[in-house]
C-alpha cells in the first residue's frame, strides 16, 4: 500500500493502475495512464503499420534459401 501523503503528491486516486519495472537496483512505479500517454506521444509520427512491417520481416526470414 502506498502511503496517503505520497499518493497525494503523485496525484493517485483509489483504483489507479501502476506500471512497475526495474532500473538497476531501483524499482520504478508510474501511473499507467502517464506511461500510455508517453508511449502514444512517441508513436504519433510513425507512418504505416509496425505490425505489418514485422509480419513481412518474419515472412522473409522464414522463406527457404535457394
Amino acid at each position: 500500500m502506498i502511503p496517503k501523503p505520497l499518493r497525494r503528491i503523485l496525484g493517485l486516486k483509489p483504483g489507479d493502475t501502476l506500471v512497475a519495472w526495474l532500473e538497476g537496483d531501483r524499482l520504478i512505479f508510474r501511473p499507467r495512464k502517464a506511461v500510455e500517454e508517453e508511449l502514444w506521444a512517441l508513436m504519433q509520427d510513425v507512418k504505416g503499420s509496425l505490425a505489418g512491417e514485422l509480419i513481412e520481416e518474419r515472412r522473409r526470414e522464414a522463406e527457404p534459401e535457394v
